[in-house]
């Protein structure tokens, strides 16, 4: 596949390698570079654009940073498929997808009514034994595996058994029954995945995941959910706007 016309201003105080990576990333944002596509190797693309080598390659190495292209020996520089990103804000998975225009698919791995644990009195406030639910989804995007997704939720909040939850996300059912969220606590960090995390995202033991751990309380101050999300990094990224104070 050529590469889109990239034009570098030499006069410009912005790195040149920089002004490359921003218009290839562009390009594949804007589709006229489709995953999987080709990108030129560095020597010719060094050739073509009239620039050194290490120039170039800084450029496609903050391509591969951000997780838009891979290097692979033998075949070069590919496309991947740009990674979903996500603000943070009080919304769900499911409801950042559908909005983007994407049709998420969701496989219910564990709907089960148990007494509540400690983790659970602690994060959703209910007592020692009262009814809980636990359910744990598998989310996909065009067949491939995105996040591994695990909810508490109080059976007092909801009737889970009565939702088809490989259709409905949480939060939508949420405001069908007028459960309004007002505020969230989250932490999100990362570690790495066991045999049987690696197996449902499509990794291998050991590999490194970004985890969201999520309390939302409804609009009378109710613990309604708590959340532990993993999510594959090379397709999944937090995004945020940072003002100075």
């Amino acid at each position: 596949m050529p590469l889109p016309e990239v034009v570098v201003n030499r006069s410009s105080p912005v790195p040149l390698y920089f002004q490359v990576a921003e218009q290839i990333e562009g390009a594949i944002q804007d589709g006229e570079l489709a995953p999987g596509d080709r990108i030129a190797n560095e020597m010719a693309l060094a050739n073509q654009l009239g620039l050194s080598r290490p120039t170039v390659r800084q450029a496609i190495q903050t391509l591969v940073d951000k997780g838009l292209v891979v290097r692979k020996r033998g075949v070069g520089t590919q496309v991947l498929k740009a990674p979903i990103r996500r603000t943070v804000e009080l919304t769900s998975l499911f409801d950042d997808l559908t909005r983007r225009g994407l049709r998420p698919t969701t496989t219910v791995l564990m709907l089960e009514l148990v007494e509540a644990d400690e983790a659970a009195h602690v994060r959703l406030n209910v007592s020692s034994g009262e009814k809980v639910w636990r359910l744990e989804r598998l989310r996909a995007i065009d067949g491939e595996p995105l996040a591994l997704m695990c909810n508490v939720v109080p059976a007092a909040v909801a009737d889970l058994e009565r939702v088809d939850l490989a259709r409905t996300g949480l939060y939508e059912h949420f405001r069908a029954h007028a459960i309004n969220l007002r505020v969230a606590h989250q932490v999100i960090g990362a570690r790495t995945v066991d045999s049987r995390e690696a197996k449902l995202l499509g990794g291998r033991k050991g590999d490194p995941v970004l985890t969201m751990e999520r309390t939302s309380y409804d609009d009378q101050g109710r613990a309604v959910e708590y959340g532990l999300h993993l999510y594959r990094p090379d397709r999944y990224a937090y995004e945020t706007t940072l003002v100075d104070r």
